[in-house]
């Protein structure tokens, strides 16, 4: 594995879609509210409590996870490119497919089942769909980045 042959200004531009998704599939007039509800809670008003120091670090945890993960897919993908040279953007998108269901959302799928607050497995359901959902997405655009951008 040579980690040289990883194109990093893909994986930045990957990364940033990923960072950009997640903005417009959490937002206020997409499943956001959906979410927060599922999860029995309220949507919070704005009270100016949140700190400059804690935005940063919530969107820069989120751009750190976006990163960490399509920099992992890249690894993927260029370890399928040593046994198929010619693969190109679609196979990039389905190696993130599945990496996105495979790893992503079955890793997550336990914690969510027993971490509801109420015990109601169908919030539990519904919370999981949204989040692994925008995982699901997120890799798949990344993959396919990634593997167009030879």
């Amino acid at each position: 594995m040579d980690f040289s042959q990883i194109n990093w200004l893909a994986v930045f531009v990957a990364s940033i879609s990923s960072f950009a998704i997640g903005a417009i599939w959490f937002g206020p007039k997409t499943f956001y509210p959906i979410w927060i509800k599922a999860q029995g809670r309220e949507i919070p008003t704005n009270d100016g409590k949140t700190t400059g120091a804690e935005m940063a670090l919530m969107f820069g945890g989120a751009y750190l996870g976006a990163l960490v993960q399509v920099a992992t897919l890249a690894v993927l993908i260029q370890l399928a490119q040593l046994a198929n040279p010619g693969l190109g953007g679609a196979e990039g998108a389905f190696l993130g497919l599945v990496f996105g269901i495979g790893f992503g959302a079955f890793a997550s799928l336990s914690h969510r089942m027993f971490g509801q607050y109420d015990g109601n497995v169908y919030h539990s359901i519904k919370v999981w769909l949204i989040e692994v959902g925008q995982d699901v997405f997120c890799l798949t655009v990344a993959g396919l980045i990634i593997g167009a951008w030879q």
